[in-house]
């Protein structure tokens, strides 16, 4: 595969990469070797390629491992990946939204989808029963994932997914890698669920939503941030509310400050 050999592709079918499906195909497949070895990608595994695009890691995991769900949404391109992995017989081709459409188990994803799924994808992803996600996405984005309590970039997301699963920036990828170059710097990120999870919460989507609610007001107190959430949630008066909030752990703490356990046991503390 070369810069040549996608353009043939692009032109012969008439295909242009599309900005809003964040069309940018990888053309440097010494990456692939990276992106098995991180996932430990062995002859028994079922890979998920989400945004698998012309097929050509899929091609190179098909090779590799028992088989792989290749999702493709936008139905040209669909059509040129099925050309391209015909003959290789342990490949299903999904044309579809990868969240959305029916598939196939899987315990791995490797892929290399388009950014602006990102979040959402990741999310996807830890609430699935997979042994390891090895993805090349946004660095600024995966940056996000493992950044510092307090620091700019720690979020909402940072803690979500350090409770789901260890993330790690492994390799840069440069921007000449794809066609069309992205505007954006790249990076090899690799989630591993936790086989003992660093804190338990009670309710997993309670807490997916307080985190989020909290980090709208990121620089209030605790229990300033909080008290308009249990009012709304919980239908009390603001006085109550107040009164909750104020003897809840970690009141005193600026929402940024708090660690992702924190998060936990606040969640935990919350009356139902």
């Amino acid at each position: 595969m070369s810069h040549e050999a996608i353009q043939q592709l692009l032109l012969s079918h008439k295909i242009s990469p599309n900005k809003l499906l964040g069309q940018n195909f990888m053309v440097e497949p010494a990456f692939y070797p990276k992106l098995a070895q991180y996932a430990a990608l062995s002859p028994s595994d079922v890979v998920l390629d989400a945004g698998a695009g012309f097929g050509f890691l899929t091609r190179f995991l098909s090779e590799r491992c028992k088989a792989v769900v290749a999702a493709e949404k936008d139905r040209e391109v669909a059509a040129v990946l099925r050309e391209q992995v015909k003959g290789y017989g342990n490949v299903t081709v999904v044309e579809g939204d990868v969240l959305k459409a029916k598939l196939p188990p899987f315990n791995k994803v490797i892929a290399i989808p388009p950014y602006y799924l990102s979040s959402q994808l990741v999310m996807w992803v830890l609430e699935r029963s997979v042994d390891c996600a090895v993805m090349i996405l946004q660095r600024e984005f995966c940056e996000r994932l493992v950044a510092k309590v307090g620091s700019e970039e720690y979020g909402w997301l940072t803690v979500v997914v350090h409770h789901q699963a260890e993330a790690k920036l492994l390799d840069p990828v440069p921007k000449d890698m794809f066609i069309p170059p992205p505007e954006v710097d790249s990076v090899i990120l690799s989630l591993k669920p936790w086989a003992t999870k660093p804190f338990e919460v009670k309710n997993q989507s309670a807490f997916i939503q307080l985190t989020k609610w909290l980090f709208t007001q990121r620089n209030k107190k605790l229990a300033k941030a909080l008290t308009p959430y249990i009012r709304s949630h919980l239908k009390l008066s603001k006085h109550d509310a107040e009164t909750i909030a104020t003897n809840m752990p970690f009141h005193d703490k600026r929402v940024r400050e708090l660690s992702p356990k924190d998060f936990g046991a606040i969640t935990n503390a919350l009356p139902n």
